[in-house]
């Protein structure tokens, strides 16, 4: 064979081995090759992005390519008007359009569940966005001092997801400069008054919770808030829908009292203070979702707390005793009259009814009453497996103790 036919002959050879040796490592490489997997479209946060890599199209289809950048919150802010609203703000953007935000929100509550309500604020979908939800607060109204959770969550049109940790903000009565001070699980705020004012208010409140502490065993299971308005008009206003011999609310389940108190009426301010704050207390230690407690009981235990019997309620038990006019225990479980004299005569035979439970038959037998209704028992049955009686027992070794036979 001549040289020049052996040349072209080893140049082919050469040609064909580069080419089966390229095509081979093609082909032994090829399945190492995980294609990375794409992002779903319900993914919370955007992908790193990824180069698709293609072997070879009519055996390995090509990978999406995946939505680069993310959302990103710029500002949240709140604004309160209080009592009337609340008013939240968000501004956002991304590279893509935004097309959804929602205000998840949920108030602090003592209560067995957190309900978390969802709206959707109305906006003009674009790559950068603000919008805001004001929230009416006159129509579910909230006292001084309550506690908000809330976060936003955003989605844009390449479905990227993003949302804010949850943040929590208090719905504060901006109109005043509060004062504060604070003592194991009681916080109080008050603007009318000085630090001696303050100081005597938080006595008195510690000295009721002792009270009942020491002689039935109920306690403060929470903290608890208080605030004191400087008198009973601009507690009032500081209420959304107020009855006009309001003085003093206990908002139970949000584990506050809001009370107007004038410095110069300040006895009678210890006394409505601690009526209140008893409330929270029973709160705590009854809260049931199977049932509730009997309201002589409820407001027995917050005259207890006060301390002794006031004349004005003492001479009018004396009085209704003595007349045979006594409310009956039975009547006594459900709403109190709303005239004056029956309202005052079913507030002193509470304070009565409680006071002879405490001192016939002791400190842990009530402690124990308050316990059987938080697991939910009627009125009649908790009585029973405590002290062996029912409603109209109780009123007969009542009457027996009070001389009203």
């Amino acid at each position: 064979m001549s040289k020049g036919l052996c040349g072209q002959l080893t140049f082919i050879l050469c040609c064909i081995v580069v080419i089966f040796s390229i095509s081979g490592q093609a082909c032994s490489s090829s399945p190492e090759i995980s294609p990375t997997p794409s992002l779903p479209a319900s993914s919370p946060v955007s992908a790193t992005p990824t180069a698709a890599l293609t072997v070879a199209p009519t055996v390995q289809p090509p990978m999406p390519t995946a939505v680069s950048g993310s959302i990103e919150i710029i500002s949240s802010e709140t604004e309160t008007d209080f009592p009337s609203s609340l008013t939240f703000r968000v501004e956002a953007e991304s590279s893509y359009k935004i097309d959804s935000i929602k205000l998840r929100y949920k108030v602090k509550k003592i209560s067995l569940a957190q309900v978390a309500t969802e709206v959707e604020p109305e906006f003009d979908s674009d790559k950068h966005v603000e919008t805001s939800w004001k929230w009416d607060t006159r129509k579910a109204p909230l006292p001084p001092g309550a506690e908000i959770q809330y976060q936003w969550l955003i989605e844009d049109s390449a479905k990227r997801k993003t949302q804010t940790s949850w943040t929590t903000l208090v719905f504060h009565d901006l109109r005043y400069d509060w004062n504060t001070l604070s003592d194991a699980n009681v916080s109080l705020y008050w603007y009318t008054g000085s630090q001696s004012f303050g100081s005597q208010l938080m006595n008195a409140a510690q000295g009721g919770l002792d009270k009942l502490s020491d002689d039935t065993g109920a306690h403060l299971e929470k903290p608890v808030k208080i605030y004191i308005y400087g008198n009973t008009d601009e507690l009032r206003d500081s209420l959304v829908y107020p009855s006009e011999w309001t003085g003093g609310v206990a908002f139970v389940e949000y584990g506050i009292v809001a009370i107007g108190i004038a410095p110069e009426n300040l006895d009678w301010g210890k006394r409505a203070m601690v009526h209140e704050l008893a409330h929270l207390v029973t709160y705590q230690m009854t809260n049931s979702p199977y049932g509730d407690i009997p309201t002589w009981l409820e407001e027995g235990l917050s005259m207890y707390a006060e301390g002794d019997l006031e004349e004005r309620f003492q001479s009018v038990l004396t009085s209704a005793i003595s007349g045979g006019t006594l409310i009956s225990v039975q009547s006594l479980c459900s709403s109190f009259p709303a005239d004056p004299a029956g309202a005052h005569l079913a507030y002193a035979e509470s304070y009565s009814i409680v006071d002879f439970l405490i001192q016939t038959y002791g400190r842990d037998k009530m402690f124990e009453l308050l316990n059987i209704f938080k697991e939910g028992s009627s009125y009649d049955d908790a009585l029973m497996e405590v002290y062996s009686f029912n409603t109209n027992g109780l009123e007969a070794d009542w009457l027996k103790y009070i001389g009203a036979n």
